[in-house]
């Protein structure tokens, strides 16, 4: 099932494409070649797009997908807080069973669970969140700065 999940999510990628946004990083895996120019268009605390460009695996093409659900709509701390689940679970080296709690914020993400048994496939399925976070934090620390006045 979860194969079927990243199969589906890699031929029928959601987010693909590169529109305007206000900061944009690319990211290498330098040990497979995978890559993502990716960029984030925020409305204050609201992430209200991700897009990208990608090649590589199917795990990482995937992931890039699986994230863009996930986070679009979402406030930037609800969204660090969905990276920081999928961290954890790709960091668990398959000793983590994700539970219902778990399934319910990561919800398709869940599907990278095996994964997390292969080091050299975690980097693949963390890429496209590492260039996110970068990317948010770019596009958080070049925003202007509202005066007292709120303009």
């Amino acid at each position: 099932m979860y194969q079927d999940i990243i199969l589906d999510h890699y031929r029928h990628p959601h987010g693909k494409g590169l529109r305007d946004g206000d900061a944009e990083v690319h990211h290498v895996n330098p040990t497979c070649g995978d890559e993502i120019t990716l960029r984030v268009k925020l409305d204050g605390e609201k992430v209200v797009d991700i897009s990208y460009e990608s090649q590589g695996c199917s795990i990482s093409q995937a992931s890039a997908s699986v994230l863009n659900d996930l986070v679009v709509g979402q406030s930037v701390d609800e969204a660090m807080k969905v990276q920081e689940t999928f961290l954890e679970l790709m960091q668990s080296k398959g000793r983590l069973e994700p539970d219902e709690a778990m399934e319910e914020v990561l919800e398709d993400a869940v599907a990278f669970a095996g994964v997390s048994k292969y080091p050299a496939r975690v980097k693949c399925a963390l890429l496209s969140w590492m260039a996110w976070k970068d990317a948010t934090a770019k596009a958080l620390s070049e925003a202007p700065v509202p005066n007292e006045e709120g303009a």
